[in-house]
């Protein structure tokens, strides 16, 4: 049985630079912001004057935990922080419809219909994807397949993710997609 590819989703104008903003904001999110340093707040220490406000003939001192003392807080040092970017759902929408029509324009998108693993063995998925000459590549499925992402998880050039996971990132970064079972019908629902 031969499916044809939605047009409205696998034919839509490839936009670079939406793409582009969607993999930085990715890649944003997924930084840790966890940086710190202490400040003279944050310093344990230095509750009392050094030394006299006056008739030392030295610049007057409040603490030792000031910044121009060794062992003093650091200024405008790095804090904790979240690095994730906002991208309106309309954006990434068509970001991932321009990622999915730039596989199709290549023409590097799979649909495999009935395909089920004998085993969870990584052997019988790479024979399967070297019968599809699509040795590096993103293994989309409708649901979650715990078989299927176990027996794949050993090949290097390989991820498999279901519909819910799908992003601009992982399909950019494969070079083969390949839409198993129910994949493609559920691709056009999430995407309509």
């Amino acid at each position: 049985m031969a499916v044809e590819l939605d047009r409205q989703i696998f034919e839509a104008p490839v936009k670079v630079d939406l793409m582009h903003a969607v993999v930085v904001a990715q890649a944003a999110k997924r930084r840790s912001g966890t940086a710190a340093t202490r400040n003279r707040a944050l310093t344990s220490g230095g509750g009392r004057k050094p030394f006299r406000q006056k008739g030392t003939g030295r610049a007057r001192q409040g603490t030792i935990r000031a910044p121009q003392h060794a062992g003093g807080g650091v200024v405008f040092g790095p804090q904790p922080r979240g690095y994730a970017q906002g991208i309106p759902k309309k954006v990434r929408k068509a970001a991932l419809c321009s990622a999915l029509s730039l596989r199709a324009r290549e023409e590097k998108v799979h649909l495999v219909a009935g395909f089920e693993l004998p085993e969870i063995k990584t052997r019988w998925v790479a024979k399967w994807l070297e019968e599809l000459g699509a040795r590096d590549a993103l293994i989309v499925t409708a649901v979650r397949d715990r078989r299927l992402e176990r027996a794949a998880r050993n090949l290097t050039r390989v991820r498999v993710l279901a519909v819910a996971g799908l992003n601009v990132r992982d399909i950019l970064a494969r070079e083969y997609l390949v839409l198993v079972n129910d994949a493609h019908a559920a691709v056009v629902e999430r995407l309509q």
